[in-house]
């Protein structure tokens, strides 16, 4: 695995909720773009269901991802948009449902959460964007 180094403790710093304060990596890295709640064939998934969205935006990544021959333990960090950070919870508790069986023990990625007035669209309620350490076996991608 090319991260290296999850930093979640630091004396002048807090223990983070659930993510780490910084990832170190080695080797190629992937900029995935913002990913949002639509199926293969383009149809919102889950209108007004906060957790059905992230499922589904965090289930996009992981295909591209996966393209890469990278899993969750590759993703070094993600950025969140969403449009209520009052509902941090729900993004964390589907993201810890679809993240704890791939890292186990390991923290989360680091992590960026970011209230915006809108979206791509109206009735998208979260987006989530990734950088990923492609695996060495994946480099010739």
């Amino acid at each position: 695995m090319p991260a290296h180094e999850r930093l979640t403790e630091l004396p002048a710093l807090p223990n983070t909720p659930g993510y780490a304060h910084a990832v170190a990596v080695s080797g190629k890295l992937a900029f995935v773009s913002g990913q949002v709640a639509v199926d293969a064939e383009g149809h919102v998934v889950g209108v007004d269901d906060l957790a059905a969205q992230t499922r589904q935006a965090l289930s996009n990544l992981h295909h591209v991802i996966s393209r890469f021959g990278a899993d969750w333990s590759d993703v070094v960090k993600f950025t969140w948009f969403v449009l209520d950070a009052s509902e941090v919870q729900t993004i964390r508790d589907v993201r810890d449902e679809i993240l704890r069986p791939a890292l186990g023990e390991v923290h989360n990625p680091a992590s960026t959460l970011v209230q915006v007035a809108a979206l791509f669209g109206p009735e998208f309620l979260v987006e989530v964007e990734a950088v990923v350490a492609i695996p060495e076996q994946a480099s010739d991608v």
